[in-house]
This record gives C-alpha cells, structure tokens and sequence, in this order.
C-alpha cells in the first residue's frame, strides 16, 4: 500500500499582502441543507443523456444513446456510469453495441433469438478499454470514466447503441422510457423526465451532406453533493512562513472516529494488520465508501494552504493535496477555489488553470488540476507512496513570535473552504 500521495502547486499573485488573508475558499465538501440539485460554483451544469433513432426495425428501432457531462469540474469516475431506466410497455434489448447491461433478465418466454436484455428496468454500463472494434462505436468503451468539461471535452462524452425490440415503429408509436437513474458511480444525480426535441443532425465526413436522426429526446441529469453524500469529503489545513505553527483540520471535521455510518471505517497506518485489512478492500473494490487512515479530522482528503512569501508586490502560496483513502486512487483530480483575488493571478506552477465565472464578469474562482504524466495522478493511501514535498507539518520555516496575532486573525477570518472535486480512476 502507498503513503499519502502529495502535489504542491504553487501560485503567484499581484495582489496586496492583506488579500493573502481575506481567503475565502468554498468546498464541495461542505454540508448541504437542501437536497436540491444546485451548484453556486457550476448553475448550468448537467450531464445530457440524448437518445438518436437512427432506423427502423420490424419491431422496433435502433438508437444511439449519448452521454454528455456539462459540468465544468465534476468528473464521472471510475468504476463508471451506470443508467438505468424503467421501458414504458414490454420492451426487450435485443443486442448492444458498447455498451452491455448489467443483467439479462428472464428471457425464457421468447424462442430461438435469445434478447441481449428483458428486464423491465434495465441498467447499462460503458465497456472496458480494450473491447474488441466489432463491438465498439464512438465515444464508447471508456470503463464509465468522463471527464469534465473545462478539463477536456473529447473525453467528456460517451456512447452506446441499442437494438430496441417489441417497441414502436414510428414517431407516433414510440413510448419514451421513464423513471431514469444515473450512478457515476454512486449516488448524487437526479434525472428528469425524457423530453422529445428537435432531432439531432449530423454533419458527414466530406462536410457536404447532413443527415438527421428519425426522433430524438433528451434527458437531464443534475448533481446533488447533499444526495450523494451527508459527510464532507475533505477539510482544509492552513500554515505561513512566518509562523511555525499549522492550523490543522478541525477535529470531526468530516466525521468522528467510531461513526462509520457517516465517515466509514477508518484504519490506523501503524496496524500490524493494515495490510490485510486493505487488501481485502484496496482500490479497484466495488465498495466507494471510504476507508480512510485514522485522525482527528477523519477526510478522506486534506487540502494545506501555506504562505510562502508575501511580499507588498506580491504574495505566494503552495496547495498541497494528501490522500488518506485507502480504497481510492485519483487521477485527472480536479480543485476549485474561491478568492477575492484570482483576476491578479500572474504565475502559477505544477498545474492547469481555467478560471470559472458563475457570477458574470467576477473572476474569484479557480480551477486547477494536474499537469499529465508529472501530477495527475494521487495514489490511495498506505506505505509505498510518492510523497514529492514535505508534508504540511514540516512548511513553517521561519518561526517569528511576534506573528501569532496574524495567525489567530487569519483563522478568524477564515470561512468555509474549498470546492474540491476528485475522480478516481482505478
């Protein structure tokens, strides 16, 4: 098993050495009072689920169903989507193409050409990389796993193709599935009805003919961090180098020891047993509940912030990112801040940039995740990471009595933190 893994970005800004303390961080990991499916940070985000009949067969229609994530940060993570929905009247699947659900169902009532699916509620799953080309179509084939869209919009989609049978064979027969549910992978997302629009229109390879899908319909999918999950998923320490002392997480910042109902179980790194324990549950599991190493604040995730310089020309920080999860490795993470004075950005190092504006031409809100192939990846915790920098406890470097009152006004000050979205990729 691996250490915390750890990245540390680092960011310049042009701004007053007071706004270094005005931070004000608002994290996805916070607690929700509401179950509505609404993010201040993302209020247009979705994920779009549109159904394209492309022919008719004798008792049905063949239709490619795909999956958009319009969501600027949150990823779909692995193990994967799953979609499920309820067939109006007696429909069967009678063959998939990138896509398989999870369960065939009782068949038994039909002779010779056995349907590939004739459950009542089916659930669809993506295919593994690596499916054979006969069984692939675009778009498909990605295990689940999307990514968001400001991170990269090719890999933001996915696809399947089904074979409807005992269905409609028009516009006028056709009944729209219902009762539609995502799980990516867990839950979180709420899905509306399916709503006949305008149907899709397709560009052909040579950009001179365009063609059109016999009947279209759309459904919408919306997050609910409330839904998916009562605890908060991380917490925020904070250090300056003028100060020897880190503010730590608070205690039951995300849970208590003992309360695995909320924070799941959680394991003491020092264990003669850990390793058993772990292998019995380590990434790859069906389990996406946490297994998390034992301490005060019980995340799964901590985010440090730490000062490094502060200058009156400018100031600069470091995030360091430590994985306590056991059962979770994170690749293409994502992290999401608010501050007053992200419009004064002038370098940043170690990551990717996009800034988001949910509030019109107000730019305080961040997105940075991890450059390929050198910090993309966070490993699950344990006993053989890569921890690239001194953890947080080691940052405060130059000890000045006379700064603790800046401290103490710096944890005053401080308010809710940071949106923080990670997707693990097994």
């Amino acid at each position: 098993m691996l250490f915390p893994f750890t990245f540390n970005p680092t960011i310049r800004s042009l701004v007053k050495p007071c706004a270094c303390i005005l931070l004000f961080l608002l994290f996805s990991c916070t607690c929700f009072t509401s179950t509505e499916a609404y993010d201040p940070l993302d209020p247009n985000g979705n994920i779009t689920i549109k159904w394209d009949i492309m022919s008719w067969t004798p008792d049905g229609y063949v239709a490619v169903v795909t999956m958009n994530n319009f969501q600027k940060y949150r990823h779909i993570s692995a193990p994967g989507w799953s979609l499920g929905w309820t067939w109006a009247k007696k429909e069967v699947i009678w063959s998939m193409v990138g896509g398989q659900t999870t369960e065939q169902g009782d068949c038994s009532r039909f002779k010779g050409n056995i349907p590939h699916c004739c459950r009542k509620d089916p659930t669809v799953v993506d295919l593994l990389p690596g499916t054979p080309y006969n069984q692939q179509i675009a778009n498909c084939c990605k295990g689940g796993v999307l990514s968001s869209w400001a991170q990269d919009q090719s890999k933001a989609v996915s696809a399947f193709q089904i074979s409807v049978g005992s269905a409609g064979t028009t516009n006028k027969t056709v009944k729209l599935p219902q009762s539609f549910t995502l799980k990516a992978p867990g839950p979180g997302y709420t899905c509306g009805p399916a709503k006949i629009v305008e149907p899709t229109e397709f560009i052909q390879p040579d950009k001179r003919r365009v063609t059109q899908a016999l009947m279209t319909w759309n459904v919408t999918c919306t997050y609910s961090q409330f839904l998916a999950q009562r605890a908060p998923t991380c917490c925020v320490s904070l250090s300056s180098f003028y100060n020897d002392t880190v503010v730590p997480c608070s205690t039951c910042a995300c849970g208590c020891q003992g309360n695995s109902s909320l924070t799941g179980d959680c394991v003491n790194p020092d264990s003669p047993h850990l390793a058993s324990v772990v292998s019995k549950s380590g990434p790859g599991k069906s389990s996406i509940t946490p297994l998390v190493r034992c301490t005060r604040h019980m995340c799964p995730i901590r985010v440090h912030w730490h000062v490094k310089l502060n200058y009156k020309e400018y100031w600069r920080v470091k995030v360091t990112v430590t994985n306590f999860n056991y059962r979770m490795n994170y690749s293409d993470w994502n992290l999401v801040i608010q501050h007053p004075n992200f419009s004064n950005l002038t370098q940043l190092f170690s990551f990717n940039y996009q800034a988001i504006t949910p509030y019109g031409s107000i730019n305080d809100t961040a997105m940075l995740w991890g450059v390929k192939f050198y910090n993309d990846f966070l490993m699950q915790a344990g006993t053989l990471g890569n921890v690239q920098m001194p953890p947080p406890d080691a940052y405060p470097w130059l000890p000045n009595a006379g700064s603790r009152q800046e401290v103490s006004l710096l944890v005053l000050i401080m308010t809710s933190l940071v949106a923080l979205v990670f997707q693990a990729y097994a």
